[in-house]
């Protein structure tokens, strides 16, 4: 697979996870705002298996290294 493939693949994957997990996010305000209203504001959300922080820092390509080095 070239590797611009296997970038967009994960680019898409990140972004699905992302989703799922807003998604979640969305619904559990939701939930929290109609069962509690008072507390809503201080109701936390772990995203659990749908956050996307292992995908963070994946971009090493020779176009991201020749920018860093600039600096």
């Amino acid at each position: 697979m070239p590797p611009h493939d296997d970038k967009r693949r994960l680019r898409k994957l990140k972004r699905d996870i992302k989703r799922a997990g807003n998604r979640k996010r969305r619904q559990h305000l939701k939930q929290t705002l109609a069962d509690n209203p008072e507390a809503a504001s201080e109701s936390t959300f772990e995203f659990g298996r749908d956050s996307s922080r292992f995908l963070n820092g994946n971009d090493h390509d020779a176009t991201r290294r020749r920018h860093e080095e600039e600096e």
